[in-house]
């Protein structure tokens, strides 16, 4: 099998490659990314060196037996014009591609952010609506590429497509990156590693992952004959209880509305790149129910919730990275001078 894979440099895409370099029935793939990194999963992994709101892949895809599309740009989120332009037209230029190449799989990262607000007292499957959260980007953005999808299986009966709708998604060699994009150059990731208290807000619930598990998910779904969306995530659930215990942090008690306020003040000062749509967002997402991935795609993760949010904690305590332009370490003269978050 050849496999393409589109925004292989970040968090998920590098674990995806490690997950199809070992798989035997993968013999070749393509990584595509806005910049050539120097790192390398393999031998089967070659680059090509594209920006998906801009390039033209069709000759790229012709001939592969599938496409995973990760791509997708989180900051600057005080820039939506920039992000929709990358996020839901770079995504329609892909989709278009694989019809025109006539590739026959397509495997697309959707997102529990594509969610409706939901229970949190109970989980939801696949079923649940997927019109995001709308004062958030980030689920405007992932919620409406899911209607183009929806009119992509239309059109074209003949492609598979499988949408992946992770929880958060951790691992080490993210940190750095995770950092810069939600926490900004005011939250050194020592201070992380030492927060002494945790806020008590109601409503905050929310799923997590190990991306060594969401990328062998992504394997299954490129072997296997498999369509439609699968929900993916860990045990156990997070609340400001887990947390607690994880940063051996005390809890204090926050309502929604200051916890809003307070996101919302360090944003509009440019303290944080983290809109309040996101913290609206993660207060109101669904619990997601993974039977499905368990049962129908065989995916089974390695990882808890918890060890998972650890090893984010401990890469951005001790500066992991890798040696790709999204997760390389980098240096806190660099984030204030590129301010992330804010409009190039």
């Amino acid at each position: 099998m050849r496999v393409i894979v589109v925004g292989a440099t970040g968090n998920v895409g590098t674990s995806v490659l490690q997950s199809l370099e070992s798989e035997s029935r993968v013999t070749s793939v393509v990584g595509i990314a806005r910049r050539r990194p120097r790192w390398s999963p393999g031998s089967k992994t070659s680059w090509h060196t594209a920006d998906v709101a801009e390039d033209d892949l069709t000759g790229v895809f012709e001939g592969a037996d599938a496409v995973v599309h990760l791509a997708w740009l989180f900051q600057p989120t005080r820039d939506p014009v920039t992000t929709w332009r990358a996020n839901v037209l770079g995504s329609m230029a892909v989709f278009r591609s694989v019809a025109q190449a006539r590739v026959p799989a397509l495997i697309h990262a959707s997102s529990v952010g594509a969610y409706s607000p939901g229970p949190k007292d109970r989980p939801v499957d696949e079923s649940w609506p997927t019109h995001g959260w709308p004062r958030a980007a980030y689920g405007r953005e992932k919620a409406y590429v899911e209607r183009v999808l929806d009119l992509f299986e239309r059109d074209h009966p003949t492609i598979r497509v499988v949408r992946m709708r992770p929880a958060f998604i951790f691992k080490r060699e993210s940190a750095s990156e995770q950092r810069r994009l939600f926490g900004g150059p005011f939250v050194p990731g020592r201070l992380v590693r030492r927060m002494p208290l945790i806020p008590d807000i109601p409503g905050l619930r929310v799923q997590a992952l190990h991306t060594s598990d969401a990328a062998q998910a992504y394997r299954l779904a490129v072997i296997s004959d498999v369509s439609g969306a699968f929900n993916l995530a860990a045990e156990p659930v997070l609340g400001p209880a887990e947390l607690a215990d994880l940063f051996g942090a005390r809890l204090v008690p926050l309502s929604p509305w200051l916890a809003r306020t307070a996101v919302a003040a360090g944003w509009h000062a440019r303290l944080i790149p983290s809109s309040p749509g996101l913290l609206e967002m993660a207060l109101n997402l669904p619990v997601m129910d993974t039977t499905r991935a368990r049962t129908v795609l065989g995916w089974q993760p390695q990882y808890g919730a918890l060890q998972a949010m650890r090893e984010m904690i401990e890469g951005m305590s001790e500066g992991e990275g890798m040696d790709t332009p999204p997760l390389a370490p980098g240096h806190l003269k660099e984030e204030f001078t590129t301010r992330v978050g804010a409009k190039p």
